[in-house]
């Protein structure tokens, strides 16, 4: 049934609201790490003085030039990690539309729901983000130590946080946080697995960034399912 709940968001990617949000959130993300990325070179060139005095190469004058494009170089290559959990925040203020475009398609007979006001969303948004970022800064430290079994603690670590993140999200907003929490935790297993599900192609480029858009419908149909 797990895998009916993904094939089941799939199949709905082309809907107008899905793609409304995946650009939003790229689009956002986009501009963010750019301008990010620019103050960060623009604040380290202006840390590194331009002149040097170097020892058997005299006064070299472009330390504060190649100080700031390293710098951006970094940022850019910090970027690649970033783009995931940043556009994952970005899209997470938006995945009420993705919600709501499954639900009218799939179950046009349910009321509406009652979504989490904008301070929650703000709140669990960010929240998520620095739980994402943190679990995935500790794990890449991890990484060295697991050598080949780094890929399935990758795909375990994010299929943990996407599934309990997504499927919050989908159950609150028709039985409430403390519904939601006790019917998470009654079938943690299950969400864990289509969580990791979701994580896997998190390790494949550009596939990664529809991911949030695609957790968001499946764990929708997922809590249908359960529910019932």
């Amino acid at each position: 049934m797990m895998f009916t709940d993904f094939f089941r968001a799939v199949a709905q990617i082309g809907d107008s609201r899905f793609r409304r949000v995946l650009v939003v959130g790229v689009g956002l993300t986009l501009v963010l790490l750019v301008v990010v990325s620019v103050l960060f070179a623009w604040t380290v060139g202006w840390l590194v003085p331009d002149n040097l005095q170097m020892p058997w190469l005299g006064e070299v004058d472009w330390v504060g030039d190649f100080a700031s494009w390293a710098a951006f170089g970094l940022m850019l290559f910090l970027s690649v990690f970033l783009m995931v959990p940043v556009a994952s925040a970005f899209t997470g203020f938006y995945l009420e539309d993705v919600a709501d475009a499954v639900e009218d398609m799939h179950y046009p007979h349910l009321p509406d729901a009652t979504p989490p006001g904008l301070y929650q969303t703000l709140r669990d948004s960010v929240n998520f983000f620095g739980v994402l970022v943190a679990v995935n800064l500790l794990a890449l430290v991890l990484f060295f130590f697991v050598g080949p079994f780094a890929p399935v603690l990758f795909w375990l670590v994010n299929g943990y946080l996407l599934g309990r993140e997504y499927f919050q999200m989908a159950a609150m907003r028709r039985i409430g946080r403390a519904g939601a929490t006790k019917l998470r935790r009654r079938h943690a297993a299950q969400i864990w697995a289509a969580g990791t599900l979701m994580a896997i192609p998190l390790s494949v480029p550009l596939v990664n960034l529809i991911i949030p858009i695609l957790g968001a419908a499946t764990f929708t149909h997922m809590f249908h399912r359960l529910n019932r």
